[in-house]
């Protein structure tokens, strides 16, 4: 069992139902997923550049990532109908709560100049995502390995119905947003 997820049984659970005043523990709010996402749009010109974007996030989540491809051809962006373009990788259970744990206790700390995470990442319904500039952030990636240094988008859907209560869960289980 995770550490992450034995905190989130014992300690965050009873403070959201105080909280939010739930007279039930399963209508407290839980992570149900975290979506790792990466486009790469320079595969037009690179077709080795999906090798290594895939290579990243398999060793960020610990996971194979599914390889995204084009549904349409875009002449001005030089992008052909079944082009890969991207990949993602969804974690859920033990994976998912090792991974947040690595983010908020290893790979956030290492970000430049850090000063929270922002808070503008909601989506209205509790769900949270936050773009990383860099994934050599990452204890898990060689640079050796990367053809450039790429960005990527984190997604974590709760079961929270707003905004409030998604940032509560959230703050609770380590991110640290900006004041």
């Amino acid at each position: 069992m995770s550490r992450l997820y034995q905190q989130y049984k014992e300690k965050i659970v009873p403070e959201l139902k105080n909280q939010f005043k739930y007279t039930s523990a399963m209508q407290v709010p839980r992570l149900e997923k975290i979506v790792i996402n990466c486009g790469v749009g320079d595969t037009t010109t690179n077709a080795k550049a999906m090798d290594y974007v895939v290579y990243a996030i398999t060793n960020i989540s610990g996971q194979k990532p599914v390889v995204k491809k084009a549904k349409k051809a875009i002449a001005a962006f030089k992008l052909r109908e079944g082009l890969p373009i991207g990949c993602m990788v969804t974690l859920r259970r033990k994976r998912m709560y090792d991974f947040m744990d690595r983010l908020v206790s290893v790979a956030l700390p290492r970000v430049r100049d850090f000063r929270g995470t922002p808070t503008k990442g909601f989506d209205g319904r509790g769900n949270y995502t936050l773009g990383l500039k860099e994934q050599i952030v990452f204890p898990e990636i060689v640079l050796e390995k990367l053809d450039k240094v790429r960005g990527m988008d984190i997604t974590f859907v709760t079961s929270a119905r707003t905004d409030e209560e998604g940032r509560a869960l959230l703050t609770q289980l380590g991110m640290p947003f900006r004041k």
